[in-house]
């Protein structure tokens, strides 16, 4: 999420999601933290999205229901938001506003014009915010695909343009920042399709983001020119393609798709699959195929699976093991960087793509986004390489501002900002004491130790009884636990000959003198929960 703001109009570009690590236990998704936004929420004019991968409106749900402003995007763009606001209850209540790449906007003193670029995915955009102190260009994810899979071309002439206007600031995603040359093209990875289709002799698996239309066209190319059926596994799958299909973005032919069910009907060098999974996903068609859970389809030895996507850092080792795993069906497995293999190609720019958008531009400042720390600094870089003046460069952190006035440029100030964590309904619940909890209880399990004291006395009626779960055995370690017991009721005596009558004071000295013998005996340091029921 990204915020332009002149005078007193804001203006928003995209508002995504992402996915936790593994560190972020229960966590479903990140986003945004919107506290500077509610609290401007009078200025906002308009949510603009540039397209639509997840980690660009996956939030866009969560930010309706704190701010119900006008969503502005182009065509399937549209489409794969409404499937979000159906999911959240939400479309009916929300105005949606389709653009287009010679589309005009005049929100407060701000005026939009946009520029299509090329993407993994279809209706891209780059946006130009004019204001009366000098044009500010957002270029969306892009890279200079010459011969797009899907004909939509960048607008070259339009961002030369552009930059023939002059641009104050620009603002350039940096992810493949770090990689020299320009990016491939799709039309490449067609060709090793349906190489791969003709010498496959089962039935063939392919598992690549459902966004990407391209990459499924091109499937649907290589199912056609082998006379095979389609079948779609996944639930993003089927929707996504079901969207691209109404709205014109994909063509499959009449007869060719068929339900899952279906799949044993046909001889296997009559089938193809297009499934999600690709990243590893544990819960996803890919993976349940790989370990025989999936109901309606099996993997045969012989049979052949294209992984047409690369491996996002971190998800390195859910591929590997079901990659082990189809080799351990007996299937054929293509995998790899696309480089390798000719089954991917990147939809982000390498260097080459980088500086000619730098070039076209032409930037008095620029501020690259999108990508880890050394991807920024390289994209500054390679700003610099090609005439933006050295020290007119920001690499901004999260909530960072970049000032401008008088055509200066300055970083002197940031606003609330960072993430906003959603566990099943919870929005913003879970923070850091909850996650520490729930590191601890994953580490070393937990102990509850139940304890009864006399209303009138506070002496011991019953107990203590602990229960233990994810720390120890309890068959194998009875004497710990009456070793723990036998320390809790020494404790609690020690306390009462002291006149220590305070509940919150008890539950703190077990807590103490358990877990130091805990630790002594087995290093490790279970949560301790001491409950204490007055009778």
């Amino acid at each position: 999420m990204y915020v332009v703001q002149y005078d007193n109009d804001i203006v928003i570009i995209d508002c995504g999601g992402k996915f936790p690590d593994e560190s972020l236990l229960g966590i479903d998704l990140i986003i945004p933290d919107m506290t500077y936004l509610e609290e401007n929420q009078e200025k906002i004019r308009a949510l603009i999205v540039t397209h639509g991968h997840e980690d660009h409106i996956g939030g866009v749900p969560y930010f309706l229901k704190k701010l119900n402003v006008p969503i502005y995007a182009t065509n399937f763009t549209l489409g794969l938001i409404e499937l979000k606001l159906d999911e959240h209850r939400l479309k009916g209540d929300t105005t949606l506003i389709s653009i287009h790449s010679d589309s005009k906007l005049e929100l407060g003193k701000i005026g939009v014009s946009f520029f299509k670029v090329s993407h993994s995915i279809p209706d891209c955009l780059g946006i130009v915010f004019h204001t009366p102190a000098g044009n500010v260009v957002h270029t969306g994810d892009f890279k200079f695909d010459l011969t797009p899979a899907n004909h939509q071309y960048s607008d070259i002439h339009k961002m030369a343009e552009i930059g023939k206007q002059g641009v104050l600031v620009l603002i350039s995603e940096s992810t493949n920042a770090e990689r020299k040359g320009l990016t491939p093209s799709e039309l490449m990875v067609g060709e090793h399709m349906d190489e791969a289709f003709m010498k496959a002799e089962g039935k063939v698996i392919v598992s690549t983001f459902a966004s990407n239309v391209n990459r499924v066209q091109q499937v649907v190319h290589s199912a056609l020119k082998t006379n095979r059926k389609l079948a779609l596994l996944g639930r993003s799958m089927v929707n996504v393609v079901q969207v691209a299909m109404e709205r014109g973005y994909l063509t499959v032919p009449e007869g060719m798709l068929i339900e899952a069910h279906e799949i044993e009907n046909f001889a296997p060098e009559r089938v193809a699959i297009l499934c999600t999974g690709s990243q590893g996903e544990p819960m996803a068609a890919l993976a349940r195929l790989s370990t025989g859970n999936y109901r309606d389809a099996v993997i045969y030895p012989g049979d052949t699976v294209i992984l047409a996507a690369s491996p996002i850092p971190g998800n390195e080792k859910g591929v590997s093991q079901i990659i082990d795993n189809l080799f351990q069906l007996g299937a054929k497995v293509i995998y790899g960087s696309g480089s390798t293999t000719g089954m991917h190609v990147s939809g982000h720019g390498y260097q080459e793509d980088l500086k000619l958008m730098l070039t076209f531009m032409q930037p008095t400042y620029f501020i690259p986004i999108h990508g880890e720390y050394r991807m920024l600094y390289h994209h500054s870089q390679l700003a610099e390489s090609v005439g933006v003046e050295k020290g007119n460069t920001f690499i901004i952190k999260n909530g960072e501002v970049v000032d401008i006035e008088n055509s200066v440029a300055r970083q002197t100030r940031s606003v609330p900002a960072g993430d906003t964590y959603v566990d099943g309904l919870s929005v913003g619940d879970v923070g850091a004491i909850v996650l520490r909890d729930r590191k601890q209880l994953s580490e070393d399990g937990m102990l509850v130790i139940v304890l009864t004291l006399s209303k009138r006395d506070r002496k011991i009626i019953s107990g203590p009884d602990t229960i233990t779960r994810g720390f120890v055995f309890v068959k194998d370690s009875e004497d710990l636990l009456r070793e723990i017991n036998s320390m809790v009721r020494k404790t609690v005596n020690d306390l009462q000959e002291d006149n220590v009558r305070q509940w919150n004071i008890i539950k703190q000295a077990i807590k103490k003198t358990v877990g130091q013998y805990l630790f002594a005996q087995t290093k490790r340091k279970p949560m301790i929960l001491p409950i204490i029921i007055e009778i």
